[in-house]
């Protein structure tokens, strides 16, 4: 239970975890730092130990999942309703297309004093079919009209986003952009480079081409692994989790022939810092980013 002493309490809604202390972390700590409470809500994940440590309110969406499962999305509702009741948020900022639908919808029936949204990247391009982008940019119009703020990180997005009918929704749309810490990623020892290289195997002579993201489809792997499987001197490195929930999730068959043919497969990393000075080349292959942190941090 939330403290009622407290003035400003900020609830932050992903699906995952992982974005809570990867993405939003820096966030979360500023409202903790002014003297805030935080109460951050995701799917189970082993980062919501650390999130705790820290002092902030972790509560768990059991039923909450990347993949389409609308009895799994409707039993998150109303999981997600219990713990708006229960905390009763001055704030609520909704993350990613399922938890911005639902969590600015619920969040205005219950009454939160203020909704505010990100926009991630629209799960729609101008190269999908007209029945997927109907569908997308319908939900999102509807969706903007509970929050009080959209903030959009890809000016692209924006663009399309000001286009949709409604003058009072334009007026909370703003570009809210993304950055990294330049000063991690400036001051990357080229030192923790080399180790890495030898700790993959990678030869001096050898150009390593390197990609960050989770192993599904859209991030372009497919494509990447065909492009490099003929490259004489040529190593790939992806630096990336599994991501089962989603339906373009890289089958295991994909993933082996990748291994077979020499990609790296690094799994999740922390010291990205190091991990970037170990390449020659970086690649961002996806079909779709709302603004890539990756391609800022290489």
């Amino acid at each position: 239970m939330s403290n009622p002493d407290v003035a400003l309490r900020v609830m932050h809604l992903t699906t995952v975890d992982m974005s809570l202390e990867l993405l939003l972390g820096p966030q979360l700590d500023a409202v903790m730092g002014c003297g805030g409470e935080v109460i951050a809500v995701s799917a189970p994940g082993p980062y919501q130990a650390e999130l705790a440590r820290r002092g902030i309110t972790v509560e768990s969406l059991a039923f909450s999942t990347r993949r389409a499962d609308l009895r799994a999305d409707l039993r998150t509702m109303v999981e997600f309703w219990s713990v708006l009741r229960r905390h009763r948020p001055t704030v609520l900022h909704t993350h990613n297309p399922k938890p911005g639908l639902y969590g600015r919808v619920l969040g205005r029936l219950a009454g939160v004093p203020v909704v505010v949204n990100t926009v991630h990247g629209l799960y729609a391009t101008t190269d999908d079919r007209w029945s997927k982008r109907a569908a997308v940019y319908a939900l999102e119009w509807l969706a903007s009209w509970c929050s009080d703020a959209e903030l959009v990180q890809n000016p692209e997005d924006l663009a399309v986003m000001v286009r949709w009918p409604g003058r009072r929704r334009r007026q909370r749309l703003h570009l809210l952009g993304n950055g990294v810490d330049v000063e991690r990623f400036a001051s990357a020892d080229p030192a923790a480079g080399r180790t890495w290289r030898q700790h993959w195997g990678v030869a001096d002579d050898e150009v390593l081409i390197g990609a960050v993201g989770r192993l599904v489809a859209e991030k372009g792997y497919v494509e990447l692994f065909a492009a490099v499987e003929h490259l004489p001197g040529v190593r790939l490195v992806v630096i990336g989790g599994q991501d089962p929930d989603k339906a373009d999730a890289l089958a295991p068959e994909v993933v082996a022939r990748a291994r077979e043919a020499g990609v790296i497969m690094a799994g999740f990393q922390t010291d990205m810092a190091g991990v970037y000075a170990a390449m020659d080349i970086f690649v961002l292959a996806s079909h779709r980013e709302g603004f890539p942190r990756a391609a800022m941090e290489a």
